[in-house]
C-alpha cells in the first residue's frame, strides 16, 4: 500500500513530512525552482524497508514551487510558487491541486496570489479549512480558504510585517520565511529572518483570520535570521532554525496563551571552525 510523504525543496536542503507510517512504499513529491533542469513538482516513490527511491517522474508542471503541503484529508497538496509577478502584479502564487493517493497524480484544481512577492512556505491548518502563506520577498503572511473540493479562494487574511535588523544585505527589510500552527490550530507562529522575531498570531480557522497575539511577537539574538520553526509533539516545546548565526533555539511553549520562553540556543556548527 501507498502512503504519502512529501519533499519540501528550498534552497538545497529537503524537509519532510508524513502523512502515514502504513505500507512499505510511499509517495514522495518534491518540490523545486523551475529551470533547466526542472519543470515543476516531481513524485517519486520510495521503498521504506529498503530505503530505495525510484526514478522522479513530472507531477505538475508549474512554476518554481518551492514547497509544499498536504490536506490532512490526503486528498489535495498545496505549492507555492516562489515568484514576483503573479497576475501582472507583484506577487507570488499558491496553487491547489487534486492528489490521487494510489497513482500519486495530481491535477491542478486553481491557483491565487500569495499576495506578496516570493512566497516561500505553504501550511495547511489542522481542520483543512485553509492554508497559510509565508512570503520571503515581500515580507508578509496570508491566509487562503479552501473550500469543501479543494479549491483556494482569496486571501482572507493578509498581515505585513515591517523593520529591519543587523545583517547587511540579509536584514534590512522583513523576510517572513515560514509560518506554523500550533497543535489545538488555535495560533499560528511566523519565523521572519529579516526582522530575528517570531511572530505569534491568533488563528481563527473558521473564519480564515489571524490576529496579532498579546505579545505580538518573541525576539530572538540581533543577526539569528530565524529561517524555520517547529513544534515538539508533545505541544509543550518549540524550536527555531536560525540561519544566519547557524544555530538553533528551544523554547518552551504556554499553549493557552500562545506564547514562549527561552530555554537555550545552541551552535549548529561543530567547534571549532576554520
Amino acid at each position: 500500500m501507498r502512503t504519502l510523504l512529501f519533499f519540501a525543496f528550498l534552497l538545497g536542503l529537503m524537509t519532510t513530512f508524513a502523512t502515514s507510517a502504513r505500507g512499505d512504499t510511499v509517495w514522495v513529491f518534491v518540490g523545486t525552482y523551475t529551470g533547466k533542469m526542472s519543470r515543476g513538482i516531481y513524485r517519486v516513490e520510495l521503498d521504506t524497508a529498503t530505503g530505495k527511491l525510484g526514478a522522479p517522474e513530472l507531477a505538475a508542471e508549474i512554476a518554481s514551487p518551492s514547497f509544499v503541503a498536504i490536506h490532512p484529508n490526503r486528498t489535495h497538496l498545496f505549492c507555492v510558487c516562489e515568484i514576483s509577478d503573479f497576475g501582472g502584479k507583484k506577487a507570488g502564487g499558491v496553487a491547489s491541486f487534486t492528489l490521487d493517493s494510489k497513482t500519486g497524480a495530481l491535477k491542478l484544481i486553481n491557483q491565487q496570489s500569495s499576495g506578496g512577492a516570493g512566497p516561500c512556505y505553504v501550511a495547511c491548518d489542522k481542520q483543512g479549512k485553509n492554508v497559510l502563506v509565508a512570503n520571503y520577498g515581500g515580507g508578509s503572511v496570508a491566509v487562503l480558504p479552501v473550500d469543501k473540493d479543494g479549491k483556494l479562494g482569496e486571501a482572507s487574511a493578509f498581515v505585513q510585517h515591517a523593520g529591519s535588523s543587523v545583517v547587511k544585505g540579509r536584514q534590512e527589510a522583513p523576510h517572513a520565511h515560514s509560518i506554523n500552527l500550533d497543535k489545538a490550530n488555535k495560533f499560528a507562529v511566523a519565523a521572519d529572518l529579516g526582522l530575528d522575531k517570531l511572530f505569534v498570531y491568533k488563528f481563527d480557522a473558521d473564519a480564515g483570520k489571524i490576529a496579532a497575539n498579546d505579545p505580538p511577537a518573541l525576539d530572538l539574538a540581533p543577526g539569528a535570521g530565524p529561517r524555520h520553526f517547529a513544534f515538539h509533539p508533545n505541544g509543550k516545546f518549540a524550536y527555531a532554525n536560525n540561519e544566519l548565526d547557524s544555530t538553533v533555539t528551544a523554547l518552551t511553549y504556554d499553549a493557552e496563551k500562545g506564547t514562549f520562553t527561552k530555554l537555550n540556543t545552541l551552535s549548529t556548527l561543530p567547534t571549532p571552525t576554520k
